[in-house]
């Protein structure tokens, strides 16, 4: 059995860990609102005014703090009016991203807030940008929040909502590379400084505005864009995304180094957030704007039968180690970051929850949320690994991944310490020094002896984590291969 050291420095703090670092993001792609999320009033399937019962039951439990929508792609051709007043006068319009659906518009901007009102989540509304206007974000902006009797706010009441909606994150389109427009940094630049001029605090709400950052750890735009936005004040955040992407035929099918390969392209997200944040540094030394991964997670190849374009995929043990790796390295640069979204809620992509039909199941990632869930408002504290690496063969090049990855954060008298280990088949027994005295432990275990296990309609619980117990002197954890483990640590 491999041996290693884990030692916790609870007096050396890196800073809070903010709940919005466990974001969700919501798309009109695919099953995820239609089908996943929203069913409408009429449905048969059990839902609270057209919400799936079964999912809002599920999320309110991991209480995502924030919740971003419309998009993703679909964004930058959504135009807000398309989704308010009576649902039978709302225009059909074909998305043109997501296999040309015909979208009804049944879910919109009310339906969103109500939404995130159910689950206790800060609405984050990305603005069209590519195909949109400088007045028409602006009006949407003014729709939501402004309390006075503007014509826009007489309408919001009128549609159903007489108080304002308070939204505070708004983004100025997405992924204005590609899909927003394909700007260059520069002319990107201009049109953010254009249209963030006319978002405006109406009422007192406290705008957080966010440009689009780049397409990964991409240095030339963040270096050009920033050159180009100058001065400019109007601008609290920057987004970047990072999809770690695939390895091997399908989500559930791929051999040990596959395993291995798409779980070390995970941990390259940690030299994004440094670099990123560094490169942020040499305009911003004040760090005024906080550096969001406002889309993140793993992207498989097309689901056989399943359409392509809807981006449907399974979610096996090996996605919630992406999962674990993720939130542990967000957890250890909780200094650097001030939001992520994971991409999606339901049926798309790394998604919490998959459904079909009136039958729902949680997925391994989910269930990684809820584990680490209270980290969320402690203060993440500074850890240390002694171990060894795993290499592995990924094509022509040789690459190494960490034997053990984790976070600790503290809250008053509890420590929180998550630990994967991705050796497929290995156990790790670790001498865990505190640098305190642990008075009770207990942990939560999630693994399997199938590298591609993963949850069915047919046997939903499948994957699930398992309660246990450790001594208090921890001198001798044995953490179980292909896991994530969750101990909780009273301390003296």
């Amino acid at each position: 059995m491999a041996k290693a050291t884990i030692t916790i420095l609870p007096d050396e703090p890196i800073g809070l860990i903010r709940p919005e670092l466990h974001g969700q993001f919501i798309e009109h792609l695919g099953g995820c609102i239609d089908g996943g999320i929203w069913v409408g009033e009429g449905s048969s399937i059990p839902n609270i005014s057209g919400f799936r019962t079964d999912v809002l039951e599920a999320m309110k439990t991991l209480r995502p703090p924030v919740l971003r929508w419309p998009g993703g792609c679909y964004a930058d051709d959504y135009h807000w009016e398309d989704g308010i007043g009576p649902v039978s006068q709302r225009p059909r319009r074909v998305n043109i991203w997501w296999g040309q659906n015909v979208e009804t518009n049944a879910f919109g901007t009310h339906e969103f807030v109500q939404l995130c009102r159910y689950l206790g989540a800060e609405p984050y509304l990305a603005g069209n940008v590519g195909s949109g206007s400088v007045r028409e974000m602006r009006d949407w902006v003014e729709y939501c929040n402004f309390t006075g009797d503007s014509t826009l706010a007489r309408r919001r009441a009128a549609n159903g909502s007489p108080m304002p909606f308070n939204v505070r994150y708004w983004g100025v389109g997405n992924e204005n590379w590609g899909c927003g427009g394909n700007f260059c940094p520069e002319d990107y630049g201009a049109h953010y400084k254009q249209f963030a001029t006319y978002l405006r605090d109406f009422s007192g709400t406290n705008l957080f505005r966010i440009a689009c950052g780049p397409d990964g750890n991409n240095h030339d735009w963040t270096r050009r864009f920033f050159s180009k936005l100058g001065r400019f004040a109007h601008i609290q955040g920057y987004a970047a995304h990072y999809y770690c992407g695939t390895a091997g035929p399908s989500a559930t099918e791929f051999d040990v180094n596959q395993w291995y390969e798409l779980l070390e392209k995970a941990t390259r997200i940690e030299r994004l957030i440094c670099e990123q944040r560094q490169l942020m540094d040499e305009f911003d030394p004040q760090r005024k704007i906080g550096l969001l991964i406002d889309e993140w997670g793993a992207w498989h190849l097309p689901t056989p039968g399943r359409n392509p374009h809807h981006l449907w995929q399974q979610n096996t043990l090996r996605d919630a180690l992406v999962a674990a790796i993720t939130l542990d390295t967000f957890n250890r640069h909780a200094d650097k970051l001030v939001m992520a979204n994971i991409a999606q809620m339901a049926n798309v992509l790394q998604a919490m929850v998959l459904t079909e039909g009136d039958r729902m199941l949680l997925t391994p990632t989910y269930h990684i949320f809820d584990m680490y869930r209270p980290h969320q408002g402690a203060t993440s504290v500074r850890v240390e690994i002694d171990s060894s690496a795993i290499s592995f063969p990924a094509g022509p090049e040789k690459r190494q991944l960490p034997a053990l990855m984790a976070s600790a954060s503290l809250c008053g008298d509890r420590l929180l310490l998550t630990v994967v280990n991705p050796h497929a088949s290995l156990p790790i027994e670790a001498k865990i020094d505190l640098k305190r005295k642990a008075i009770e432990v207990s942990a939560s275990v999630l693994t399997h002896n199938e590298l591609n296990a993963h949850n069915t309609f047919d046997e939903p619980s499948t994957l699930a984590p398992v309660d246990g117990s450790f001594d208090s002197d921890l001198n001798a954890v044995v953490f179980a291969p292909r896991s994530v483990t969750r101990l909780q640590i009273r301390v003296a």
